[in-house]
C-alpha cells in the first residue's frame, strides 16, 4: 500500500494512537504537530515503520504555515489521501465573562481556523491528483452535541466543526471526497486523566466520569479510514459506555 496520510496533533493521545495504527497496516503518514520532538517520539514509536513516518512541524492556526505543509506533502508525495483533523484545545473551566478575546481566539484558530485550513488545502489537493479524491475525518468529540460547564471556546468550535464537516461531504461528493467526523467521550489519555478524580457535572457537582481504552478509538478511526470513497460514516460516535452524557445524567 503507497496511502499517504496525514494527521494533526500526531505528538500524543488520538492522534499519535491512531497515526502509529496507519504506520501498522502499511499507510505513510504525515506527522503534525507544533512540538518537533513530540513527533519525533511517535515516529520512535512506529519501530519498523518508522521510515514511513514523516515529521513535519507546524501550528495548524497559522494559514501561512499550513500552507507550506501540504506544499510539502505535494511536492514529496504528490497525493494525499486522507486528512485526520484531530488537533484542538481547550481552557480551564470558566465562566464566559472570564474568557479574554484572546484566549477565544486562541482555541478558536487551534480547533476551528485550523480544522478548516487542512481541509481547504486537502479539498484543493484531492481535486487535482489523480487518480482524484481522498477522505477527511474531523475530530469533533461529545462536545459536538453537549457542553460541559464552563467550556464555551470548545464547544462552540466543536459544534462548528460539524458545521464543517456536513458542508464539506456535500461539497466532496463530485469529486470523491468523502469527509466524515469521529465524535469521542472519553478516551483514556493525559488529556482526561483529571476526570478520574473528578470534573464539574451540570447539577453543579465534581464526580469521576468513566474513561474508555485508546484501542476502542483506534478501532473506530481504522473503520472510516479503511472504507472506500463509495462509502461515508458521516458522524460515527464512540464513547465511555457509563459516561454521563445521554439522557440527562
Amino acid at each position: 500500500m503507497n496511502s499517504i496520510a496525514l494527521i494533526t496533533g500526531a505528538g500524543s493521545g488520538i492522534g499519535r494512537a491512531c497515526a502509529l495504527a496507519l504506520l501498522a497496516e502499511g499507510w505513510h503518514v504525515v506527522l503534525v504537530g507544533r512540538r518537533a520532538e513530540a513527533l519525533a517520539q511517535t515516529q520512535a514509536l512506529a519501530g519498523d515503520a518508522a521510515e514511513r513516518a514523516v515529521p513535519m512541524p507546524c501550528d495548524i492556526g497559522q494559514e501561512e504555515q499550513v500552507d507550506a505543509l501540504f506544499a510539502a506533502v505535494e511536492q514529496r508525495f504528490g497525493r494525499l489521501d486522507l486528512l485526520f483533523n484531530n488537533a484542538g484545545m481547550g481552557l480551564a473551566s470558566q465562566t464566559p465573562d472570564l474568557v479574554s478575546g484572546a484566549r477565544w481566539r486562541e482555541v478558536v484558530d487551534a480547533n476551528l481556523n485550523g480544522s478548516f485550513y487542512c481541509l481547504s488545502r486537502a479539498f484543493r489537493l484531492m481535486k487535482a491528483q489523480r487518480p482524484m479524491g481522498g477522505r477527511i475525518i474531523n475530530n469533533g468529540s461529545i462536545s459536538a452535541y453537549a457542553p460541559r460547564p464552563g467550556s464555551i471556546a470548545y464547544t462552540a468550535t466543536k459544534h462548528a466543526i460539524t458545521g464543517l464537516t456536513k458542508t464539506a461531504a456535500l461539497d466532496g461528493r463530485p469529486f470523491d471526497i468523502a469527509v466524515g467526523q469521529i465524535d469521542i467521550g472519553n478516551a483514556a489519555s493525559d488529556m482526561t486523566a483529571r476526570m478520574v478524580d473528578g470534573v464539574p457535572q451540570a447539577d453543579g457537582s465534581i464526580r469521576p466520569e468513566p474513561r474508555m481504552d485508546m484501542q476502542s478509538v483506534v478501532d473506530t478511526f481504522m473503520t472510516m479510514a479503511r472504507l472506500p470513497l463509495s462509502s461515508n460514516m458521516l458522524f460515527v460516535n464512540v464513547m465511555a459506555t457509563k459516561m454521563p452524557f445521554v439522557g440527562r445524567g
